[in-house]
């Protein structure tokens, strides 16, 4: 799986916008808090979790990496945010009204017992999502005109990898113990900031950071030759509209 260590900064000045477009698709689910409790679970920078609080939840972030811990209390200071991993999390059984893991299924080395500790600490409803069309599609067009081979992280076993798509999302969760689930697909752009994707690729956020960390100089500049070409290409009045899907799985009940 890639490594999310020192990157906190970096997603924060560029994913963290991307991956809390899920959001209102999962307040369609939810409703306002009204006070109810609520884990979002690899929160990162805690965009997300503000935008629940904000909402009327009862909010804790809990995230295992250190740079993204302090992201988060920096700028969302009101938000308890906690370290604590999958698949084993630091709450009771049963102590949120609802849990959330948001695109970190497809980052845990074990996508069924991480989803069985999520409806451990959910009294009631547990919310999920990944990627069908995730932000890779790009950086894979980069790297193919560049001449670079493309990042190869490390893979889950037959065992633990389950199919990208709404359906295989679906089975995944029901092989771990969730039930009700019920899975939708949602579509939306993301009208990004080149400068803020290159901070990620420049800070070691996901794949095409790793990917990029571990060029040399002329494959570097190659690299980045390739990007700029894709951005003047792409560009509408200065930003990338990019083309996103994710699938969003809700289990009610225990």
């Amino acid at each position: 799986m890639k490594d999310w260590s020192g990157v906190g900064d970096a997603y924060s000045a560029s994913y963290a916008a991307l991956c809390a477009g899920t959001f209102s698709a999962m307040r369609e689910v939810l409703g306002e808090g009204n006070g109810r409790s609520l884990v979002d679970v690899g929160a990162g920078d805690g965009t997300l979790a503000a935008r629940w609080a904000a909402d009327g939840w009862t909010v804790t972030a809990c995230e295992p990496e250190p740079t993204m811990r302090a992201a988060s209390r920096r700028l969302h200071p009101r938000i308890e945010t906690i370290d604590g991993a999958l698949p084993t999390l630091p709450f009771a059984e049963g102590e949120f009204d609802v849990a959330i893991a948001n695109f970190v299924l497809n980052h845990v080395d074990s996508p069924r017992s991480a989803a069985a500790e999520l409806r451990r600490v959910s009294r009631g409803v547990v919310v999920a999502t990944v990627w069908t069309l995730s932000p890779s599609w790009l950086w894979a067009e980069i790297t193919e005109r560049a001449g670079i081979a493309p990042f190869v992280g490390a893979r889950l076993s037959d065992a633990e990898d389950f199919e990208r798509t709404s359906d295989g999302f679906g089975r995944m969760l029901h092989e771990a113990g969730l039930p009700h689930v019920a899975v939708t697909e949602i579509d939306w752009i993301w009208n990004a900031d080149p400068d803020s994707l290159w901070l990620s690729v420049d800070g070691g956020v996901a794949g095409a950071g790793a990917l990029y960390a571990g060029l040399d100089q002329a494959e570097r500049q190659r690299f980045r030759t390739a990007f700029d070409t894709v951005v003047e290409e792409r560009s509408v009045r200065g930003s990338l509209p990019l083309e996103h899907r994710a699938a969003i799985a809700v289990s009610a009940g225990r």
